[in-house]
């Protein structure tokens, strides 16, 4: 077997990357409000839509009322200090829908409630005092529709990668850290190189951080520069640190693999980042030799390979979500590893988190002293981190996790875990999708959903 002449994959992004290119820090307390509000004012139009009744009455959770009602707000706490818990809940209203109030929620008539900061929900319930809002249910939260595509489409992609005649699309997913906390060898970046030029992939998609601000020697500056002929170290830069332990590699796999498609999704903890803040711009490709087969994106992204659309999210939003969510009762959905991503499904975004954990709650890194770095969100750029117009075929959220493959609300959820741990090797996920095939009786059908669970298969493999 050798590699395929052509690229077997045509990445299309599907995120406007322009948009990430914003003056970081520069909030003003109005834009940020203004965002807060409106994504309640939007969710309460989707449910206003998808519940529309003669019997159901939209309002707010603030006024008294004798009348059962249906509210749409934020989940909040009713203090800055601590953890959210059911004694703390409050339900944050948007000015259009109830002029900004914030009104303490009872949930004890309710079976099992799974709520955490930020979270969009629409409650039906009863504020017959004026004091609280006595909640009896929590609404299901109208899906967006599944990703699909014209038959015509579909065909066209089989044609191009000649259908069953060649073997399914080989996908590497992998995480940084890319090397341990006691070195800068990158060793475990130079093995999956290794395995995805030996394995012929056809796309590697690699996601920050690459040069980890939170690594010991980085963050401390005492580490030995890079053996490089005519380097001086008065002038060397973290560029050329970059170009050494993660561009080579990445260079002598696309020798290797003309036909490879590799994409770099950053993290606000990548030490060569000029964005300091969450939604973030692309690494700056033109400093570090980068050959012409990698794609640098912004962090999250949502990209299309060939017909699959596919969001990613380098933050460790799952972790975050597992700090600071509230449980009461005995939840729909018991699997942590399920329910966490079908927080993201059902809030359509990539960090419905709000506000994020704080740092000092959040593991301490490597180095001694410091803080970790957190989702340093920029709030009035949020919407850059809601979901496309229908729900992904996968989802790609690193995660410090044990790492993991879901099937949520028909998204394939990949947590590939870290490449490198501190002093550990880490962990890859491999990915092979089958073509859509199109059956005769669908060829009438204007769309045709990707269904993609059924047609791939993922391991976590161990570096």
């Amino acid at each position: 077997m050798a590699p395929f002449s052509e690229p077997r994959i045509k990445p299309t992004a599907n995120t406007d990357l322009k948009k990430f290119g914003y003056k970081p820090m520069g909030m003003k307390l109005s834009e940020a409000s203004e965002i807060l509000d409106d994504r309640i004012d939007e969710f309460a139009t989707i449910f206003q839509a998808e519940f529309n009744s003669d019997e159901i009455t939209f309002g707010s959770a603030a006024i008294q009322s004798t009348s059962e009602i249906i509210a749409v707000g934020r989940i909040a706490s009713d203090s800055l200090e601590g953890k959210l818990n059911p004694a703390s809940l409050v339900l944050e209203t948007s000015r259009r829908t109830g002029a900004g109030r914030r009104v303490p929620l009872k949930v004890d008539s309710v079976p099992s409630v799974n709520f955490f900061p930020g979270q969009i929900v629409a409650l039906r319930g009863i504020n017959p005092s004026g004091e609280y809002f006595t909640v009896k249910e929590v609404l299901p939260i109208p899906l967006l529709p599944p990703a699909a595509s014209s038959a015509v489409a579909l065909d066209n992609i089989n044609e191009r990668l000649d259908g069953d005649a060649n073997p399914p699309l080989n996908i590497m997913v992998a995480a940084g850290p890319y090397t341990a906390d006691d070195n800068l060898d990158f060793e475990p970046l130079q093995e999956l190189c290794q395995k995805a030029a030996e394995s012929y992939a056809d796309s590697l998609v690699l996601m920050g951080p690459f040069l980890d601000i939170e690594h010991p020697l980085l963050a401390s500056g005492d580490f030995d520069l890079p053996d490089v002929k005519g380097l001086d170290p008065d002038t060397a830069t973290l560029s050329i640190m970059f170009r050494h332990c993660i561009s080579v590699p990445l260079a002598r796999l696309a020798a290797a693999v003309p036909s490879i498609t590799i994409v770099m999704v950053p993290s606000v903890r990548d030490a060569l980042s000029r964005h300091v803040s969450w939604p973030q711009e692309q690494l700056p490709k033109k400093d570090l030799g980068l050959p012409k087969q990698v794609r640098i994106v912004s962090n999250p992204v949502t990209l299309s390979f060939n017909e699959c659309v596919i969001g990613m999210c380098s933050h460790d939003v799952l972790s975050e979500l597992r700090r600071e969510e509230v449980l009461n009762g005995r939840p729909a959905e018991g699997n942590l590893l399920t329910r966490l991503p079908k927080y993201l499904v059902e809030q359509r975004h990539f960090f419905p988190l709000f506000p994020p954990t704080a740092r000092s709650n959040l593991p301490k890194p490597g180095s001694e002293g410091s803080l970790a770095t957190g989702a340093m969100v920029d709030l009035p750029y949020m919407k850059l981190g809601e979901w496309w117009n229908v729900r992904p075929d996968i989802l790609i959220v690193p995660s410090m996790l044990p790492p993991f493959v879901k099937v949520v609300d028909s998204v394939l959820v990949i947590n590939p875990g870290t490449l490198s741990k501190r002093r550990a090797a880490g962990s890859y996920a491999q990915m092979a999708v089958h073509p859509r095939l199109v059956a005769e009786d669908e060829r009438e059908q204007k769309q045709l959903g990707h269904k993609l669970y059924e047609r791939a298969r993922v391991d976590i493999n161990r570096i």
